[in-house]
């Protein structure tokens, strides 16, 4: 009997598309105990209904809380919209600043975006998101950033593009291409103090680890490998995805994976009561989610 089979395992970060070349039917099992332990269903109506087999395009909210273990409360200071279209071959990944003043939905007060995570858990923030920004989420994957840096070991370290030398938590980054481990993974992708652009620079950097995961993710060729990350993977993620739905969205939409835009957006930092605050236009809210929302088709 055939002992090969194609596992794939689509949530890391959230990003889903970690594709991992079989290695025997008894890996199913570990891929299977993970999905379990990693899958958290949402007290929430889905906006809309999407047909995975007929390939339809879909939308992930991509949340980084700091915190320790399984406990994924706090704010999320990472919060990325990634949308995927897999007839365009395309994904496009959208930073959201955390200082960015916006209704909390579910309380009706004007907050940071990342306070609806604090307040209501993901529900809340899937909510805030959408009426933010005026698209559907369909799926989300929370990652607890603590454990991100041992995921990033798990696969032997990323490489990315530097935009310019700076220093952060203990660890120098040149410009130019750099290679990271975990620890400088997630160095890398908190420093904005020393960055002109701030929350914006960091983002980016946030963007640049994820892309780079998800590279790294599809092309894993060792057993070992496989194991850590699944280890890592299970005390690090939650997703409201179940295991047929990663085998479903791997087959029908990995290929969009080669093809990553990242998009920008921008505002104005002021304090108001001693607050500081990110305020976005109206019109580049519009903007950002016109393009959102054509490449979701909508």
């Amino acid at each position: 009997m055939k002992k090969k089979i194609l596992i794939t395992f689509a949530i890391i970060i959230g990003v889903l598309f970690l594709s991992v070349a079989g290695y025997g039917l008894y890996l199913y099992k570990s891929v299977a105990d993970t999905a379990s332990e990693i899958h958290q269903p949402i007290d929430r109506e889905p906006t809309r209904a999407i047909n995975i087999e007929e390939k339809e395009p879909l939308s992930f909210l991509i949340t980084g809380v700091d915190s320790r273990g399984n406990d994924h409360k706090g704010r999320s200071d990472t919060i990325i919209i990634m949308t995927v279209n897999p007839s365009k071959q395309s994904v496009k990944m959208l930073s959201l600043p955390r200082d960015t003043r916006t209704e909390i939905i579910g309380r009706g007060t004007i907050e940071k975006i990342n306070h609806a995570y604090a307040y209501g858990g993901v529900e809340m923030a899937m909510d805030t998101v959408e009426n933010f920004l005026n698209i559907p989420l369909d799926h989300y994957v929370s990652v607890n950033m603590e454990g991100f840096k041992e995921l990033v070991d798990a696969m032997g370290g990323v490489t990315v593009e530097n935009a310019f030398a700076f220093s952060s938590g203990g660890f120098s980054f040149n410009e130019g291409e750099v290679f990271l481990s975990g620890d400088e993974a997630l160095a890398y992708s908190r420093m904005r103090y020393e960055d002109p652009r701030g929350d914006f620079g960091r983002n980016d950097r946030q963007r640049q680890i994820v892309e780079a995961v998800i590279q790294e993710a599809a092309h894993i060729g060792s057993i070992t490998k496989v194991s850590e990350i699944l280890n890592v993977v299970g005390g690090s993620v939650k997703t409201d995805l179940t295991l047929d739905d990663m085998w479903d969205v791997q087959s029908n939409y990995r290929e969009a994976r080669h093809s990553v835009e990242q998009m920008q957006i921008t505002g104005t930092g002021r304090k108001i009561d001693g607050t500081y605050y990110l305020e976005i236009p109206d019109e580049e809210v519009a903007r950002v989610s016109g393009e959102l929302r054509a490449h979701l088709g909508l």
